[in-house]
């Protein structure tokens, strides 16, 4: 990534949210993006006004790890070399953790877990051969704390933080930068039915998550996140090559991280005792 020359983005999660505003934002600014979808058609269409000559649209299965390697590949073949790597393919799951079927829960794992996974597993070797390269992967700040309803999606971002955060200690010394991005509520589609799932069949008992469903769904389109600023935020991290290892994008973010410290830092104070108890006393 020099003046000269253009850098060469890899995205998942292409055509809908903040992958597509950030896939147009590298577009108009003369990035090359090799871009992951289930569908091409829809990526096309909401690139619509832009130059698209510099992208490469590919249909990919994220959890086919086949598939994952020949969209790396093509994406050699056609830019030459990968500098960003974007993981952002993901879907929100509203439902209490009783009412959430083993299909989902693996479903779930295989995009937000797993194909992340196979992606970085088959672009890693190209980065540590050049000993440089970002990696940026979307988690969300439910991937920090969580609430009711939100046991599913959060379990999949918990398991991308911890990935992320074990991946960037094994890769500092290559050259390799990892940042965590922690967006809260953005004025995407996200919290749309057509991004949003919910399960089949609900249990009785759970009227606040049933509420609370109505009121995300009723909250599409007044997120308090600006999708633009929020990618130009994502883009400028990425063109610094500095900062911290997570993000938090959107006051609400900010907020529900700074709770969740003050929330870790009074459980360990109120655990302390007991925790130093466990040790072999002549360790003391």
């Amino acid at each position: 990534m020099t003046a000269s020359a253009p850098a060469t983005w890899f995205v998942t999660g292409a055509s809908r949210g903040l992958g597509l505003e950030l896939v147009r934002h590298l577009l108009d600014r003369g990035d090359n993006v090799a871009a992951t979808t289930r569908s091409t058609d829809r990526l096309y269409a909401g690139l619509a006004g832009s130059d698209t000559g510099r992208l490469l649209a590919l249909t990919v299965d994220l959890a086919d790890e086949a598939q994952v390697r020949d969209a790396v590949r093509h994406t050699l073949d056609r830019f030459g070399e990968v500098d960003v790597v974007v993981n952002n393919a993901g879907y929100g799951y509203l439902a209490a953790v009783e009412e959430v079927p083993d299909s989902a829960a693996r479903q779930m794992f295989d995009i937000q877990v797993f194909g992340a996974w196979n992606v970085l597993r088959a672009v890693l070797p190209h980065l540590r051969a050049r000993r440089r390269g970002q990696i940026v992967n979307l988690s969300s700040i439910l991937g920090l704390t969580t609430m009711p309803g939100w046991g599913l999606y959060s379990a999949g971002k918990f398991a991308l933080e911890a990935m992320s955060e074990a991946l960037a200690a094994e890769v500092a010394d290559s050259g390799i930068r990892v940042t965590l991005v922690e967006p809260g509520y953005f004025r995407t589609e996200f919290l749309s039915t057509d991004s949003l799932a919910l399960p089949a069949t609900t249990t009785d008992g759970y009227e606040p998550i049933r509420e609370m469903t109505r009121d995300h769904l009723a909250l599409q389109g007044t997120q308090l996140g600006d999708p633009v600023r929020g990618v130009r935020a994502i883009i400028e991290l990425v063109d610094r090559g500095a900062g911290p290892l997570r993000q938090v994008l959107g006051s609400d973010a900010h907020a529900f991280a700074a709770a969740k410290v003050e929330a870790l830092r009074s459980d360990l104070e109120a655990g302390k005792d007991l925790a130093l108890s466990t040790d072999f006393p002549e360790s003391r």
